[in-house]
């Protein structure tokens, strides 16, 4: 490798910072304006004045918190850079480092043991020395099927990475290079395509044992019956008997399920991947790591080089914790409309905070290095007892972590077991260490990847983006309305129990971090619960008031209405703009303001309380896996763009209720407009839900014109009625005591 020439480069983008910058301050001063306003009413004198002081003061704050969450964002837009890699330009292969991959997944029944081991053929078959990568999957159910489906894809692995190999394959997922889908598979010699056809059968073969295995299990008992309570398993993958083809030099491959207790928490994700991360100290110890959800696969096979183009760089490897690449999903149609490809954050936020000290932990697809999450630097003269209180008893722990880059494959089975299955993997080795708490991936929350990410930034690391034009890895996006708010509510319980933590990013990260990174981290730990309050009032309080004839904004005449029509318009511009930016279209950005709108009365809503009822007590941690099997109804439905309402009433009643209450406030406020004559008091509020309900119109699709399955049912109409008329009533009480 020459000196001269950089591994990568880093591409400031100049004109996004100046029109950024520019929107940012022009609209602070109409959002200035505003509060200028609004601050005028407490000098009026209220007992001429049409509006309720409470009313006022709820809209207020909801115009103040919206602000504040909106001018956090900026922080996201403020250096956005993009990087390009040269993978070529790295050493020669004996001089790369090792990589370890960590797969995680808990449930056989949501989580397709065809679909696991698919990522985890993707993984081994990286384009990396195969001796220096190791590939474990952590399955915290237990179960028989995942443990026998490791074994079937180690028989067909023999076959599949020579075949990939020989010919240059980019689609190393096997279920996705067989199908029509792929977009390498054309090579005209009669040989390549006897060899892929034989490929392609044992591939089936291997999908037939997993399924017959499945059908011997049962449905709903492919997991072990002691899913919850089961001793620790360490197996590597192997067989011995396999002499058919000689000359292929595998990937190591080892199965874990750690042991589960009730009498012991076992801290989801994060406690699994600290598992994987000390019983692979004791087998590869490589110094680097990847980590992939169970349903994301390798979608290019260079991912582990253009990696290692940022970790090998002496100017910043030694400050270098991880390399985050985005989230892609292969499943998500054109008009994506459940806003499932994340476009927002992947496209945008990330580019922009790559630019100050790099993007946060994003739970997968990302190459960390293992040092970093040791939580300090560890000297090989350290105190033996300081380092058991912080690893834990194992002398072979401590070991792994004082000699980091060392490889310690152990190869005897029976040492093995022994040592991981007691040690490592038990359920009882972290207690009274610092696992969780300083070392590892850390337990104050589900959303393990945030709090690590910032800890990590709270101490000096850096990270960095690396966005390729292929995707790197390529996962199933939720494609109905249930899936896609469930992961929306525990994503945003793991927000909000970090602001309310003592790791709050806003009162935490001040001392460590620069004011822009703590504002990245304070818009994303507080954006569920500043979202949901505001939309909640602006569903509600405009629109009782429109039918009570209180006016809350300005009047078309007055001056101040300029600002009105000024910010929202300069908000949906810049949103637009960036939609169409990164390659969406105007279908997009109303997609995204409905999801916006869906997410802030439903899933933020319930994330955000259930991390408080947690915080005082009322609760337990939970943490419920996103079904990834797909249902072919459900397909149907999103592939022609109509959303699935087969959900719990719980998520379906505000949103069908708030509905109702706009459709009633605008005919309300549409007959008082035509007799009293209220237009220019009252145009803002008629315009509120005007918008709600434009933006909201598949809501009243599937509420009134649908017939399918996956339309709303009746009853759940009706009884959003009964809560409507209970509302407004329950509303002009309230109003006719305070007015």
């Amino acid at each position: 490798m020459e000196d001269s020439l950089p591994l990568h480069v880093c591409h400031v983008n100049k004109l996004s910072i100046f029109i950024h910058r520019s929107h940012t301050l022009v609209h602070s001063m109409a959002l200035a304006f505003l509060v200028c306003y609004r601050a005028s009413f407490l000098f009026q004198d209220h007992k001429i004045g049409p509006t309720p002081m409470l009313l006022w003061l709820l809209v207020f704050a909801s115009e103040l918190l919206l602000s504040f969450i909106w001018l956090l964002g900026q922080a996201f837009r403020w250096r956005p850079v993009t990087r390009t890699v040269f993978p070529d330009r790295l050493p020669e292969d004996d001089k790369l480092p090792a990589i370890d991959v960590f797969i995680c997944t808990t449930d056989p029944d949501k989580e397709p043991t065809v679909v696991v081991m698919n990522t985890v053929l993707s993984a081994m078959a990286l384009d990396y020395p195969p001796e220096k990568l190791h590939v474990y999957l952590s399955d915290d159910g237990g179960s028989p099927l995942t443990l026998h489906g490791m074994r079937e894809a180690w028989r067909f692995a023999w076959y599949w990475l020579p075949f990939c190999r020989r010919y240059g394959i980019e689609t190393r997922c096997p279920d996705f290079y067989f199908s029509a889908l792929a977009d390498d598979i054309g090579f005209g010699s009669s040989e390549f395509m006897t060899e892929r056809q034989k490929t392609k059968e044992r591939y089936e073969m291997m999908k037939d044992s997993i399924t017959e295995a499945r059908e011997r299990c049962g449905q709903g008992h492919s997991r072990s019956s002691t899913a919850r309570d089961h001793p620790s398993v360490v197996e590597v993958i192997q067989d011995e008997s396999n002499d058919t083809v000689p000359e292929t030099k595998m990937p190591l491959l080892v199965y874990v399920s750690r042991e589960k207790r009730p009498s012991h928490p076992h801290h989801f994700k994060a406690g699994a991947l600290n598992v994987l991360q000390r019983v692979s100290s004791m087998i590869s110890n490589s110094p680097y790591i990847l980590v992939l959800d169970c349903d994301v696969y390798c979608n290019d096979p260079t991912s582990a080089r253009k990696a290692m183009c940022f970790h090998l760089d002496s100017k910043i490897s030694n400050s270098l914790a991880f390399v985050q690449f985005p989230q892609r999903f292969h499943n998500i149609s054109k008009n994506d409309i459940y806003d499932s490809q994340l476009r927002s954050i992947y496209s945008v936020l990330w580019e922009g905070v790559d630019g100050l000290k790099g993007p946060i932990l994003s739970g997968s697809g990302f190459y960390i290095k293992r040092v970093s999450l040791y939580g300090s630097t560890v000297d090989e003269d350290m105190d033996l007892e300081e380092l058991k209180r912080s690893y834990g008893s194992s002398n072979e722990v401590i070991k792994s972590v004082r000699q980091i880059y060392k490889p310690n494959v152990i190869n005897d089975q029976r040492s093995l077991q022994k040592v991981t299955q007691l040690l490592a993997a038990s359920c009882s080795y972290e207690t009274d260490t610092k696992w969780g708490k300083e070392v590892g991936f850390l337990y104050d929350s589900v959303s393990e990847d945030y709090l690590t990410g910032f800890r990590l930034h709270c101490k000096g690391w850096i990270s960095v983006f690396c966005n390729p034009s292929r995707p790197q890895f390529l996962g199933n996006g939720t494609t109905n309305l249930n899936d896609y708010l469930i992961q929306g509510t525990r994503w945003s319980t793991g927000a909000i129990d970090v602001s309310f933590s003592k790791f709050c990013p806003l009162i935490y990260g001040p001392p460590r971090i620069s004011i822009l990174e703590t504002m990245c981290y304070g818009e994303l730990a507080f954006s569920p619960l500043i979202n949901c309050l505001p939309l909640w009032c602006f569903a509600t309080i405009p629109q009782l008031c429109l039918l009570n004839g209180i006016p809350l904004y300005p009047k078309v005449s007055n001056s101040f209405f300029v600002v009105y029509v000024f910010i929202f318009l300069s908000a949906l511009s810049k949103h637009l703009y960036e939609v169409l930016l990164t390659g969406g279209s105007f279908q997009t950005m109303e997609n995204e303001q409905r999801a916006w709108m869906i997410k802030s009365i439903t899933c933020y809503m319930y994330g955000s309380l259930d991390a408080i009822m947690k915080r005082m007590g009322m609760r337990e941690a939970s943490f419920m896996p996103t079904n990834k099997v797909e249902d072919d109804e459900q397909v149907k439905l999103y592939r022609v763009g109509k959303f699935d309402f087969q959900t719990s009433n719980m998520f379906l009643l505000p949103m069908v209720a708030l509905i109702i209450l706009n459709m009633a406030a605008l005919v309300g406020g549409l007959l008082r407009v035509i007799f009293v004559g209220d237009w220019d008091r009252m145009f803002v509020q008629v315009f509120i839900s005007c918008y709600i309900l434009y933006i909201n119109l598949p809501i009243i699709e599937g509420m009134m014109i649908r017939k399918d399955k996956g339309r709303i049912q009746p009853s759940v109409t009706q009884l959003s009625v009964i809560i409507c008329i209970f509302f407004l009533l329950l509303g002009s009480i309230i109003i006719s005591i305070v007015r």
